[in-house]
C-alpha cells in the first residue's frame, strides 16, 4: 500500500519532547511572573532606588529567560532525538524481521534480549507467529506434495489402461471399464476429501445447534453394512451431547471416525464402541476399536494428511485415501475443540473428541 510521505516516529517523538520542555519552561516563567514579579513595585522611568523594582527585574530577567528557553529547545531536540532512537531501536529489529518474513524467509527469529516490556512482548508474539507460519507453510508444502503424488497415481493408472486398450483391441472392455471406474472413483473421493479438508481449515461455515448423538446414530446406520461385511460388532451408546457448528462437517467427522475404526480393525470378530455424552460445558465423543497395536511414536503423525497406522485398506466401497483423521482434526479445530488419540494396550485406538457444549 502506497502512502504519502510523512514524519517519522522518531522525529515526532523528538518534537514532542522539545515541545514539552518549552511548555514546561514557559509555565515556569509564568509562575515566576504570577507569584513574584507582579508584586514588585513598578518604576517605568528606571530610577534607581534602594529597593528593586519591576522595570529593572524584567529587563534583566528577560534576556536570561530567552537564552534559557533557547537552551531548552536545543536540549529538547538533541536529547529527544537520542532518547527516541534508543526507545525505538527494538521496533527497528521487528521491522527488519517483518520485511524478511515478507520476502518468504520464515526461519529467522528476533529473540530480543532484556527485561520484559511492551517491545519484548511484541517481539515474542512476532517470533511465535513466525514459528506458527513456518510450521503451517511446511505442512502445506508437504500436503501439496503428498496430494499431487496421490492424485498422480490414479491418473497414471488410467492412462496406462487406456494405452493398453488402444494397443490391444481384443482386450475385454468390460474389465477395462470396471478398472477405470474404480480408479476414477478413487480420484473423485480423494478430490472431495481434499476440498473438505480445505473447507474445514478455512472455517467458513454456518453454525447451528447440533446433537452429536443424532449424528452418531446416522453414521452408525450408514456404516452398519460395512461392519457386518467385516464381522465387526458396532456398539453405540449415546446420550444428549449438543454443540454449535456445521451439521454437515460434524457428520463427516463422526462418519470418518467410525469408518476408520471399522476398517482398521481385526480381520474378523473385532468391536467398535461409539459413545457420546455431555460434561458440564463440554460435549464428548469417544470412538474405540480393537485391532493391531499402534506404536506410541506413531500417534502424533496420524492426523497428518496421507498418514496411516496400518497398511492401506482397499475395498470396493471404502478405499482409504489417508485423509480420514486429517479431516477429523481439521473439523475439530475449526469448531474450537480438541482431538486426543490414545493407543489401547490390547491393540486398537481410542479417539476422544471434545467440543464446546451448549445448554
Amino acid at each position: 500500500m502506497r502512502r504519502p510521505p510523512g514524519l517519522s516516529a522518531r522525529l515526532k517523538l523528538t518534537l514532542s519532547y522539545a515541545g514539552f520542555l518549552l511548555i514546561a519552561g514557559a509555565l515556569l516563567l509564568g509562575v515566576v511572573w504570577v507569584f513574584l514579579l507582579r508584586y514588585v513595585p513598578d518604576n517605568p522611568r528606571g530610577l534607581l532606588g534602594i529597593s528593586p523594582n519591576r522595570y529593572l527585574l524584567v529587563h534583566t530577567f528577560a534576556p536570561a529567560a530567552a537564552v534559557a528557553m533557547l537552551f531548552l529547545l536545543m536540549f529538547g531536540l538533541v536529547g529527544g532525538w537520542v532518547l527516541a532512537g534508543r526507545m525505538l531501536a527494538p521496533l527497528t529489529q521487528i521491522r527488519d524481521a517483518a520485511r524478511r518474513a515478507g520476502t518468504g524467509s520464515l526461519a529467522h527469529r528476533i529473540r530480543m534480549k532484556g527485561r520484559q516490556d511492551e517491545f519484548r512482548e511484541l517481539s515474542d508474539a512476532f517470533d511465535a507467529m513466525l514459528e506458527q507460519l513456518e510450521s503451517h507453510v511446511a505442512e502445506q508444502r508437504r500436503f501439496a506434495a503428498n496430494a499431487s503424488h496421490e492424485l498422480r497415481t490414479p491418473l497414471a493408472i488410467s492412462r496406462t489402461l487406456l494405452d493398453v486398450a488402444r494397443k490391444d483391441p481384443t482386450r475385454d472392455r468390460g474389465e477395462l471399464i470396471e478398472r477405470l471406474h474404480a480408479v476414477n472413483t478413487r480420484a473423485i473421493d480423494l478430490t472431495e476429501a481434499l476440498l473438505l479438508l480445505s473447507r474445514g481449515d478455512r472455517g467458513n461455515f454456518t453454525r447451528s445447534r447440533v446433537d452429536l448423538s443424532l449424528l452418531v446414530e446416522e453414521a452408525a446406520e450408514t456404516l452398519l453394512p460395512l461392519a457386518e461385511q467385516r464381522r465387526i460388532t458396532l456398539d453405540v451408546t449415546d446420550g444428549v451431547a449438543r454443540t454449535d457448528g456445521s451439521a454437515e462437517l460434524l457428520l463427516r467427522m463422526v462418519t470418518n471416525l467410525v469408518q476408520n475404526a471399522i476398517v482398521h480393525n481385526l480381520p474378523t470378530g473385532g468391536t467398535v464402541t461409539v459413545h457420546a455424552e455431555a460434561h458440564a460445558d463440554t460435549s464428548v465423543l469417544r470412538v474405540e476399536n480393537t485391532g493391531r497395536r499402534i506404536p506410541e511414536e506413531l500417534i502424533p503423525t496420524l492426523t497428518e494428511p496421507f498418514q496411516r497406522a496400518t497398511e492401506r485398506v482397499r475395498t470396493d466401497e471404502h478405499a482409504g485415501v489417508g485423509l480420514g483423521l486429517a479431516i477429523v482434526h481439521s473439523i475439530v479445530r475449526a469448531h474450537d475443540g480438541t482431538l486426543d488419540l490414545v493407543p489401547r494396550p490390547a491393540g486398537g485406538l481410542r479417539v476422544t473428541v471434545r467440543l464446546p457444549g451448549t445448554p
